[in-house]
């Protein structure tokens, strides 16, 4: 396995050398084969990293947590509304909302599994793996870049309302793209406090724990952020400290 070697706030791996102190997403391609074991020694800072020289697209990688509730909870209840003027009940609506937040939380481990943690040695599979993902694991606590880009979540939204358009009749499709994307707002804002906030009770202190720890000990399971369901259906569930000492 090639080696990546820290010197101070820089890493080195074979010839390249990644520099902490300049923007990291044209350097990171350069890699090669030693990206991913770069990528998944995190650091635990809560400054992040700059991303681009450029002060336009350095301004795009950055959200507040706030932002999402505040822009896709207004189009959740839009698309509820649409429902309800089409004549379903209140309880055939919630059915759907709730059907739609599980089929997100299908999309979220999916995604999180297949596409964020696929791995890459290129130049721009690098690149574009750390735009997507590999920042995250690198940077963990960089709190402005735990929740997605609502411009990225806008164009996403287009084929997943047309996706959605395609299984359902007219009048259950708002209802189920409006159960599909709050169960998005709740995995951005979980997401967040995971990282961030201090959980007192025990399902949320449970879930801290559990996704921590795909960051900090086993980078290839644990894939759900909002529920460890998926993981337990694909067999992907992390063993915990003891069964693995009990070995």
């Amino acid at each position: 396995m090639t080696s990546v070697t820290h010197f101070g706030s820089k890493m080195v791996a074979q010839s390249f050398t990644v520099d902490l102190n300049k923007p990291l997403v044209f350097q990171v391609g350069h890699l090669g084969e030693a990206y991913q074991e770069w990528v998944h020694q995190p650091i635990a800072s809560k400054e992040g990293p700059r991303f681009f020289e450029s002060d336009f697209w350095e301004f795009l990688t950055k959200n507040e947590w706030w932002v999402i509730p505040l822009i896709w909870l207004p189009v959740v209840c839009w698309s509820i509304s649409l429902s309800v003027r089409m004549g379903h009940t209140p309880l055939h609506i919630a059915l759907m909302m709730v059907f739609g937040i599980l089929i997100w939380t299908l999309i979220e481990y999916t995604l999180h599994r297949f596409l964020f943690h696929i791995n890459t040695k290129s130049y721009w599979g690098n690149t574009i793996h750390y735009l997507l993902h590999g920042c995250h694991h690198k940077h963990p606590m960089d709190g402005l870049r735990l929740v997605f880009p609502p411009a990225a979540t806008a164009v996403l939204c287009v084929p997943f309302w047309n996706l959605v358009k395609l299984v359902f009749t007219p009048s259950l499709t708002p209802a189920m793209f409006g159960g599909g994307l709050l169960g998005y707002v709740m995995y951005d804002v979980t997401h967040y406090y995971l990282h961030h906030g201090q959980p007192t009770s025990e399902i949320p202190r449970n879930l801290k724990k559990y996704h921590l720890n795909h960051h900090f000990r086993i980078q290839n399971k644990g894939f759900g952020i909002t529920s460890s369901l998926w993981d337990k259906v694909f067999g992907t569930l992390p063993q915990s400290k003891a069964a693995g000492k009990s070995k």
